[in-house]
């Protein structure tokens, strides 16, 4: 990915070449907690939720963007409570990512390759809706007998990536 600047189209002045290194990570490790745990086919919808909703929490949490990976292990704790059920973590994403956003503006910097695809991500998780089990109904008073059977309902895609990946995360 080349790094653009507002005003050129050559790229940054040296002509180097940008790697939104942080935000790889950040996925790297959201997969990593995803695939030890096998609760979703790789190429599932689901997986890509569960994905994208813990590498938005990796990323956003990494305020020192420093994570290494012996650092990995002490932020477990930490994903955990930002993925809990009672928590906001919408809200925390959308705060975190105006934050970012309102630091490099006020650092007048280029844009920033990481930020770029965490807001894409985002994006894709609010405006994608995956058809889900309808929790909040039961149908007849009890459960129904197969996993695709009862009632269903679109969701967008982090209200289902999210519980996805914070049971990965307790799995680990």
């Amino acid at each position: 990915m080349l790094h653009r600047g507002q005003d050129s189209t050559e790229g940054p002045g040296d002509g180097r070449l940008v790697v939104p290194m942080a935000w790889l990570y950040a996925e790297y490790i959201a997969d990593e907690l995803l695939r030890s745990g096998d609760l979703m086919p790789p190429t599932s919808f689901e997986f890509r939720a569960g994905r994208d909703a813990l590498a938005l929490t990796v990323f956003l949490s990494d305020t020192d963007r420093e994570l290494s990976g012996i650092r990995v292990i002490t932020q477990l704790e930490t994903w955990l409570s930002l993925t809990a059920y009672d928590q906001p973590w919408q809200e925390w994403v959308e705060e975190r990512l105006a934050d970012l956003s309102a630091d490099a503006a006020a650092a007048g910097s280029d844009p920033d390759p990481d930020l770029e695809l965490a807001r894409a991500a985002w994006r894709w998780l609010q405006e994608t809706e995956l058809l889900a089990p309808d929790l909040n109904a039961v149908p007849g008073g009890g459960a129904g007998a197969g996993e695709d059977e009862g009632p269903k309902v679109w969701t967008p895609a982090w209200e289902l990536g999210l519980p996805l990946g914070h049971l990965a995360i307790h799995l680990f």
